[in-house]
């Protein structure tokens, strides 16, 4: 049979797709071409299939290189679901079942063979590949490869042996994230030969994104925010353990599902949070960045940052988790300049040298980012090394009406001479106190009641008023001294003289509303009647209870819309479905064709 037939017949049956998204093709064509391989793309590119697809047309066993566990019991059981041979070796396997595995390799019953790089360089693990006919290698989340890239790991880097001891057999490197400078060093560092390069573009079209300045401890934006997400998945990332745990728990005591998630919980409560959320059991996880990377959950239709992450590669990989299935999605990044203060002060204990030079470097583009007003998706495609137009309208920046902006010079100075009359020897709250003319026993014991400044802003709240001192700390007019005082810039010292002017977005210098007396619609996330769409998902939720498995492997959400959207008839009409291969629909297919026809003549009454 021609090669070119083989993929596309293998596309269709096995996976359910009629075509390839971009560069997949020329992916699996340099993998069936034995080339060394280093693939960009993306999370929801579909990097998984450029190297699963190759593998069934190969002769011998694919060895898959992941770091997470999880991670590999997940595509495995997705795997097999899809009638593929696919097996993994991990920690948590007994004796036994690591000895049937290796006899399912020795009788080439094993098309995808998934280990961690701690497995391949255990003593003994190569000898039994070189008993075996090895295809090719890959290795996922390349990216840990690299010391400049955001998660560098040392047991990647001896993955450099891979070439050392097979010298023959083809390499392919994969990743989501990976500068230029970090996509050389992984071809470096793995030793690849003359790599097929392929780089995706850093555009999710999917994914809505916004930040904005955090308020207090932002509990009160997160509950608007997931107000319009009731029953869908979605992730939390804070800074620490104890926010993961204490965020959690408040999400509950409001009737959100939610559950924390970190390292320092017990194997088997990570497990169960896992668990809970891969098989919708949990809405909500609120983790540290330790939970995550690489989860193979296609239907997570929001991510959400309590405080600034160290990196952009860190924060595009995590906001990456949501719309994998190519459905509407949105991610929301909650700041603050204690954020940057606080990355700051970990970096200080680092070597002097280029290292640490790179990693300030990078928190200063986090922050800068943050801080924007110019698009983000265009941002992060900068700093990747690519370069597109604004969005337009996929994130908040761009969907700010041009006109809405207000000029806050007037309180810009007189906020920056209240800091100049106190000596800049005083922090926010005090220089607040000041504008709004509190009596509070430290203002009239150091005589500020008697300042020319004093009580001159009364027409702000004091939340407004911290939004004025947040926009001079964002636009560098304002730095913060040892002791959290505010110091005036060589740029505050131009405004205050009336030589700079200020703006900022009109909707954040609005009052803050009472809770509860602005009511949002629910995000319309799914191009079909959501009604039909809720059926299906009931049902699917259901089947996936009965057969143990995470239900996006039995239908992503996805196909669940394009279900929806056509009501299919027939199993030729099923089959026409993105995401329904033959294999697929002998195992659920029956069940959701019966529904479909069912609703169809609902559907039909009602017309």
């Amino acid at each position: 049979m021609p090669q070119k037939e083989g993929k596309y017949e293998v596309l269709k049956r096995v996976f359910g797709h009629t075509g390839f998204r971009p560069l997949q093709e020329r992916a699996v064509d340099a993998a069936l071409r034995g080339k060394d391989l280093l693939l960009i793309l993306p999370t929801g590119g579909g990097k998984s299939l450029c190297y699963q697809l190759p593998a069934l047309l190969k002769e011998g066993v694919t060895v898959v290189i992941s770091p997470l566990l999880a991670l590999m019991q997940d595509q495995v059981r997705a795997l097999k679901l899809q009638g593929i041979g696919a097996e993994m070796i991990g920690s948590m396997q007994g004796r036994e079942e690591i000895d049937a595995v290796m006899q399912g390799l020795r009788k080439g019953e094993v098309k995808l063979l998934y280990i961690a790089p701690e497995r391949f360089n255990a003593f003994g693990f190569t000898d039994l590949l070189r008993s075996i006919p090895v295809a090719s290698f890959v290795v996922d989340e390349a990216h840990c490869v690299s010391e400049w890239g955001h998660e560098f790991r040392e047991e990647y880097r001896r993955l450099h042996r891979l070439k050392e001891l097979f010298p023959d057999t083809p390499v392919s490197a994969f990743t989501a994230t990976a500068t230029p400078q970090v996509e050389e060093d992984i071809a470096r560092q793995l030793g690849l030969k003359d790599p097929v390069r392929l780089r995706g573009s850093v555009y999710r079209e999917n994914l809505l994104i916004r930040a904005e300045p955090r308020s207090g401890d932002g509990r009160g934006q997160l509950l608007r925010f997931l107000s319009r997400f009731k029953g869908e998945s979605g992730i939390v990332y804070t800074f620490t353990r104890n926010a993961a745990e204490s965020l959690a728990g408040y999400l509950q005591s409001e009737g959100i599902s939610a559950m924390a998630y970190h390292a320092g919980l017990g194997r088997e409560d990570r497990q169960n949070a896992y668990h809970a959320f891969v098989h919708d059991e949990t809405d909500v996880i609120v983790a540290t960045v330790a939970f995550g990377m690489g989860i193979d959950k296609s239907n997570i239709r929001f991510v959400v940052h309590m405080s600034m992450p160290k990196t952009l590669e860190g924060y595009y990989q995590e906001i990456g988790r949501a719309g994998r299935d190519g459905v509407q999605s949105e991610t929301l990044l909650l700041y603050s300049a204690a954020d940057a203060a606080q990355r700051a002060s970990l970096l200080e204990g680092l070597e002097e040298g280029s290292y640490k030079q790179s990693a300030y470097g990078k928190l200063e583009k986090m922050v800068n980012y943050s801080r924007s007003e110019s698009c983000r998706h265009m941002q992060l495609a900068e700093y990747f090394g690519e370069s597109m137009e604004p969005c337009g309208n996929r994130c908040d920046n761009c969907t700010a009406p041009p006109a809405d902006k207000r000029d806050i010079t007037k309180e810009s100075r007189q906020l920056l001479s209240a800091v100049y009359r106190t000596s800049q020897s005083f922090g926010k709250n005090h220089i607040i106190d000041i504008l709004r003319g509190s009596r509070n026993g430290k203002i009239v014991q150091f005589g500020h009641d008697s300042l020319s400044v004093y009580g001159i802003g009364t027409e702000l709240g004091r939340r407004q008023w911290e939004t004025v001192t947040e926009r001079l700390l964002e636009i560098g007019a304002l730095v913060r001294g040892e002791h959290r005082n505010l110091l005036i810039t060589k740029f505050g010292a131009e405004i205050l003289k009336g030589q700079k002017s200020v703006d900022i977005r009109s909707s954040r210098m609005q009052a803050v509303e009472r809770k509860g007396k602005r009511k949002r619609e629910a995000a319309a996330l799914y191009d079909c009647d959501p009604r039909l769409f809720d059926e299906l998902r009931r049902l699917r939720k259901e089947i996936a209870g009965e057969k143990g498995v995470p239900a996006y492997q039995v239908f992503s959400d996805k196909t669940l819309v394009q279900m929806a959207a056509k009501l299919p008839q027939n199993r030729e009409e099923m089959l026409e479905i993105s995401g329904i291969a033959e294999v697929k629909m002998e195992r659920f297919g029956e069940p959701f064709l019966k529904l479909c026809i069912e609703l169809g003549k609902r559907v039909e009454a009602v017309e």
